[in-house]
């Protein structure tokens, strides 16, 4: 029994566009997290003398890139959460419904 469900859900199209949607915008998001991540480092390589330009007294430029760095991180998470439990949550219980018919 649990094969041959298995086996539904597989060949149901829905779940080949759950599947899709759920790497392209995983993908979308690391790739989007990884530029930022990257460019904080990149900038740290070779223009060191940017982030230690003062912006508000002993505060400088690295600490809130720093910390845009870290909040990108929490809000690309709850985009994914948010989406995952809409979207790719209504996908997989169509999934579920129709392969138990």
């Amino acid at each position: 029994m649990q094969q041959e469900l298995t086996r539904k859900i597989r060949n149901n199209p829905k779940f080949a566009e759950l599947t899709q949607k759920r790497t392209k915008f995983g993908w979308q998001l690391s790739i989007l997290m990884l530029l930022l991540y990257y460019g904080f480092i990149l900038i740290v390589a070779f223009v060191p003398s940017l982030l230690g330009v003062p912006v508000y007294g002993v505060i400088t430029l690295g600490i809130p890139f720093g910390l845009v760095i870290i909040v990108s991180a929490f809000l690309l998470t709850g985009i994914y959460v948010r989406r995952a439990n809409t979207e790719f949550d209504e996908l997989n219980r169509q999934i579920i419904e129709e392969s138990r018919r």
